[in-house]
């Protein structure tokens, strides 16, 4: 009997703790939302006084132009609060709190990150950002000397760098696709990431979308060409969930990884790994599991020790806030920022953009370059002079500077990047 209230009083603390965010979410939000049910999203993204509303839900910055989301985006203020309140739960007492109470908590998450992904729960786990989750797949597969693994020189720095490591430390055989962006031929991406595969290729890695650039693969295209020549494919969607609207399992890969704190907003240091389901057992985690573990079971990558409880418990309230604001009305005002901008500034004589504004091809990142200048320099008057924060890229043959505004990011925003630019590249 005293195990059984013991476990009713927990159960009860945690169903009041999920529900506070509903609470605590800003009635002037949920009155935009009701506003524009009507609407189709494409209407919803021209409707400024819509978004006004939901830049109230940040803490953003009043002096700073922030146009890097791509590398990490600020949470909603009501993400905050929920790390901040598991936080204090948590330190109230350590190993009470965080092992009995928010540990039992990861399996109702995990539901609610697949059904947000469109997978089984059982194919989700839960770490800290992108690298990890696709170094478990990296670090964690089977491959003998000679084994081949393609990957292109536009994928991410931490990637190429594990596999590199693999290739040192057993011998695989890394062999490179160098894209040529930004295109909108699919052929052409099936081709490159297609015609090296040998008998002897083990998994072809493609980025679903590169973020150097901004450029989206079609990667279903891509991943069933893959598959019809033996490969399995891995797929690294740092930049994409959450971004735009689509379900894993129809990106018709073997393994996914993403990072959550980027289009989703949530708090920084949150990830998820996808791995298709009958595939889990042929990967080793990355962290030791315990030997009675089933190597069926996909929280074998979670067994990270001491781990930060009031982040991951933050996820579902910025899951919460995605779903409040809708994934088709989010797509649509991001790729409306992104044309918004990028059309004020395409008739100027020494801007080239290095994106294409073909909707399956880019949403809302996009790299430009001003003839004559260095991508640092661009960058560096763009915030001495205007305040607008980016990032210069300069990789492989990508070079440029990366704008990637997200749903706080007003008219007046790009209009001063607009003015910036247009008073470098004419």
């Amino acid at each position: 009997m005293g195990n059984r209230r013991s476990f009713l009083k927990k159960s009860a603390l945690l169903f009041s703790l999920s529900a506070m965010p509903d609470l605590l979410q800003s009635e002037a939000v949920k009155e935009a939302v009701n506003r524009v049910q009507h609407l189709n999203p494409l209407e919803v993204a021209q409707d400024e006084s819509f978004w006004a509303t939901i830049k109230t839900a940040y803490t953003t910055s009043a002096t700073i132009i922030n146009l890097n989301n791509g590398g990490v985006s600020p949470s909603p203020k009501i993400v905050q609060d929920a790390m901040l309140r598991y936080s204090q739960l948590a330190n109230e007492a350590p190993s009470y709190y965080m092992w009995q109470i928010l540990d039992k908590g990861r399996e109702n998450l995990r539901k609610k990150l697949a059904e947000l992904a469109g997978c089984d729960h059982d194919e989700i786990a839960i770490n800290r950002n992108s690298t990890e989750a696709l170094d478990n797949i990296i670090f964690g597969l089977n491959f003998e000397r000679g084994d081949e693994v393609i990957l292109t020189k536009q994928d991410y720095p931490n990637m190429i760098n594990a596999w590199k490591q693999r290739e040192k430390r057993d011998g695989i055989v890394l062999k490179w696709v160098n894209l040529d962006l930004p295109t909108e031929d699919a052929a052409y991406l099936v081709k490159k990431y297609t015609e090296q595969i040998s008998p002897k290729t083990k998994l072809v890695q493609v980025n679903h979308i590169i973020n150097w650039n901004g450029h989206i693969n079609p990667v279903r295209v891509i991943a069933d060409a893959i598959h019809a020549k033996g490969p399995d494919v891995m797929i690294d969607g740092a930049h994409t969930f959450g971004h735009f609207a689509f379900k894993i399992p129809d990106l018709g890969g073997d393994y996914y990884g993403t990072s959550l704190h980027k289009w989703l907003s949530s708090t920084i240091g949150s990830g998820m790994l996808w791995i298709k389901k009958d595939k889990i057992k042929n990967v080793w985690p990355l962290m030791g599991a315990p030997d009675t573990m089933d190597v069926n079971d996909i929280r074998k990558f979670e067994n990270l020790g001491t781990r930060n409880f009031p982040i991951e418990y933050s996820i579902a309230t910025a899951i919460d806030f995605h779903n409040m604001i809708g994934a088709e009305r989010k797509e649509a005002r991001l790729r409306y920022l992104k044309n918004y901008w990028v059309n004020k500034c395409s008739d100027l004589p020494k801007f080239k953009l290095n994106t294409s504004m073909h909707k399956d091809y880019a949403c809302a990142i996009a790299n430009f370059a001003i003839d004559g200048m260095e991508p640092s320099d661009i960058a560096s008057k763009l915030f001495t002079d205007y305040g607008v924060h980016c990032v210069s890229i300069v990789w492989e043959n990508i070079k440029g500077v990366r704008i990637a505004p997200h749903v706080y990011t007003n008219l007046y925003d790009l209009d001063m990047l607009v003015k910036g630019v247009r008073n470098m590249a004419v």
